[in-house]
């Protein structure tokens, strides 16, 4: 496996919430993190339909774009009842013509399950696929996943995207009751990013 050297990565993201989560898990290693955004980097369009496969795609286009390793993720939820949907598809369920909207994405999402009769619990995943890139095509892979299951209605309005339908398994809350820097120390982020860091800047 490859390890990373230098002491600033890439992070191919223009979210800036996703940056600072990145940026708080690598600075115990002492290492700072730029943005694609910085660099003033287009979004690639991710055009594969698995997670590894959305993450490479942004993660050697910054790596070519700029002949500095950078790290990308691609995640989302996948809910057993409706075959692994979302997935990929996780941020589409929520866009409409004014932007993205995530009550209405997790609304649709429980209007589904209802509609099949899913039974209890409605278990549910987060996924987070990291890709290490480098500028010569190389690239590392690493998969995180937290369990859970899917609840109504909505509760609390820390985190992002499906956080306030998602409890993950052993807890009582759901990812949007939580505080946000409790939920980045268990999350499906923080199960791939300790893969990462054993294996790359070690």
């Amino acid at each position: 496996m490859r390890k990373f050297s230098g002491d600033r990565l890439l992070v191919a993201t223009h979210n800036r919430g996703k940056l600072e989560e990145i940026a708080k898990l690598l600075e115990p290693l002492g290492i700072s993190v730029v943005s694609a955004a910085d660099f003033g980097l287009p979004e690639p369009a991710e055009t594969e339909d698995s997670f590894v496969g959305n993450a490479r795609i942004k993660g050697h286009a910054a790596a070519h774009a700029t002949g500095l390793p950078a790290l990308s993720d691609d995640s989302g939820i996948t809910i057993d009842a409706l075959g692994g949907a979302p997935g990929v598809y996780t941020a589409d369920w929520a866009e409409t013509p004014t932007g993205r909207d995530f009550a209405l994405a997790m609304t649709n999402t429980w209007s589904k399950l209802e509609a099949i009769a899913a039974p209890e619990p409605r278990l549910a995943q987060f996924r987070c696929t990291l890709v290490l890139a480098w500028p010569d095509g190389h690239d590392e892979v690493f998969e995180g996943v937290m369990p859970g299951q899917i609840v109504w209605p909505m509760r609390g309005d820390q985190g992002h995207g499906y956080d306030p339908i998602f409890q993950p398994l052993g807890s009582s809350q759901t990812f949007g009751e939580m505080d946000r820097w409790e939920k980045n120390q268990i999350s499906h982020r923080a199960d791939a990013f300790r893969k990462l860091v054993d294996g790359c800047f070690k």
